[in-house]
C-alpha cells in the first residue's frame, strides 16, 4: 500500500493558497515537505505548523525566477533528506485587465513567474530525478488552459504553457519508468490569488463563482503523489467548460465573456495596481475568503448561476449540431450529439433538453 510518509515533497508557492493547503495536508499524513516561496518568515512559521501536525518540514525561501536560488533549494533538500520524491510547481501570480490597456512589462512578469518559474524548477530537479531513477513533477496549471479566459491574457498564456511543459517533459522522460510528469487543472479556487492580483480593469476583483476549496486541490495533488497520472481537472465546471468549448466555440466565447465581466469584477471602481508582481504581499492563508464556510453547494463547484450558463451553452451546442444535419453527414451529427448528451450532468439535461 503506497503512503506518503516516506516521501520528500518540495512545494513552490507554499506560503498561501493551494501550496499551503497541500503542505499542511501532507504533514497531517506524516510526510516531509520542503517549503518554497519568497516569504522567509511566513515559511518558517508554516514549517513549525507542519511539524505540529506530525510531519517533517524545512523552510527554503527562494524566488522561482532565480535559478541559483532553486539550485540551493535542491542542495538543501538532498543534504538533509537524501532525495526528492516529488516537486510540486505551484508558485503563480496573475494580472487582470483589458489586453490593450495592460502594460507588456507586467504581462512579461506574469510569464516570467508562471512559466519560467516552472521551467527553472524543472531544470533544477529533473537531473536529480534522472540520477535517482525516480521522481514526480506535478505542475499546477488551471482550467483556463482548457478553455481560455478573457481579460487575463498573460495568465491564460502561462497556464497553456505549463500544460505544454508537462506534455513535453512527460514525453522526453518516458524512457524512465519511474519518472512521472503530471498536471493539475483546478477550476476557480478559494485562495488569496485575487486579492494579490495586478489590476488594470478599473473595477475591484472578486472570485467568479462557482468557487471550490483549496483543500480539494490539495487532495488531488496528494492523490497524484501516490498514484501519478497525466492530467487531473479539479472542479466539475472545468470538465463541463472543456466539453462546451469544443462543442460550441462561438457561443461559448460570448457567454464566458459576459460571465467574466459580471462575476469576476465588482461594481465598485478601483485604481490601477501591480499587486504582487514585483513585491511579496497578500495574505499568508489558504483561503481568500471567497467560499462561505459550511456552504456545501458552492464547495461542490456547481451553482445555479453557472448551471444556467452551462445549460444554455449545452442547448446552443445541441441546436447548432441539429441545424447542421443537412450540411454534415448524419452519422457524424448523431455522434457529436450523443457525446454532448453523455457528458452533460443529469440536472443540466433536464434544462437543455
Amino acid at each position: 500500500m503506497k503512503n506518503i510518509q516516506d516521501k520528500v515533497i518540495v512545494i513552490t508557492g507554499a506560503s498561501s493558497g493551494i501550496g499551503r493547503a497541500t503542505a499542511l495536508e501532507i504533514a497531517r499524513q506524516g510526510g516531509t515537505v520542503v517549503l518554497v516561496s519568497r516569504r522567509k518568515t511566513v515559511l518558517e512559521e508554516l514549517a513549525h505548523e507542519c511539524e505540529s501536525y506530525g510531519g517533517k518540514a524545512m523552510a527554503a525561501p527562494a524566488d522561482v525566477c532565480r535559478e541559483k536560488e532553486l539550485a540551493e533549494v535542491v542542495k538543501k533538500a538532498i543534504d538533509k533528506y537524501g532525495k526528492i520524491d516529488v516537486w510540486v510547481n505551484n508558485a503563480a501570480i496573475t494580472l487582470l485587465g483589458p489586453f490593450e490597456k495592460t502594460p507588456l512589462k507586467d504581462s512579461k512578469q506574469v510569464i516570467e513567474t508562471n512559466v519560467m518559474g516552472y521551467m527553472n524548477s524543472a531544470h533544477a530537479v529533473m537531473p536529480i530525478f534522472k540520477k535517482q531513477g525516480f521522481g514526480n513533477l506535478i505542475n499546477v496549471s488551471s482550467m483556463v488552459a482548457l478553455t481560455g479566459q478573457p481579460f487575463s491574457a498573460a495568465y491564460t498564456v502561462s497556464k497553456f504553457a505549463i500544460r505544454g511543459l508537462s506534455f513535453s517533459l512527460e514525453q522526453e522522460y518516458s524512457d524512465v519508468k519511474d519518472i512521472h510528469v503530471c498536471s493539475v487543472l483546478p477550476s476557480v479556487i478559494d485562495t488569496p490569488l485575487f486579492q494579490s492580483a495586478a489590476n488594470y480593469m478599473g473595477k475591484e476583483i472578486k472570485a467568479p463563482e462557482p468557487v471550490i476549496s483549496a483543500q480539494k486541490v490539495a487532495e488531488s495533488i496528494i492523490d497524484l503523489v501516490l498514484h501519478p497520472q497525466k492530467e487531473v481537472v479539479v472542479g466539475y465546471q472545468g470538465k463541463v467548460a472543456k466539453l462546451l468549448k469544443n462543442a460550441s466555440s462561438p457561443k461559448f466565447d460570448h457567454q464566458i465573456r459576459k460571465k467574466i465581466l459580471k462575476d469576476h469584477f465588482k461594481k465598485s471602481s478601483t485604481g490601477k495596481s501591480t499587486g504582487n508582481l514585483y513585491t511579496t504581499n497578500g495574505r499568508a492563508t489558504i483561503s481568500g475568503g471567497w467560499l462561505p464556510e459550511n456552504n456545501s453547494k458552492k464547495d461542490d463547484g456547481v451553482t445555479l448561476g453557472w448551471g444556467l450558463v452551462v445549460a444554455g451553452l449545452v442547448a446552443s451546442a445541441y441546436m447548432m449540431v441539429k441545424s447542421s444535419m443537412e450540411s454534415k453527414p448524419k452519422t457524424l451529427t448523431e455522434k457529436i450529439t450523443r457525446q454532448v448528451k453523455l457528458n452533460t450532468p443529469a440536472f443540466l439535461k433536464k434544462v437543455a433538453w
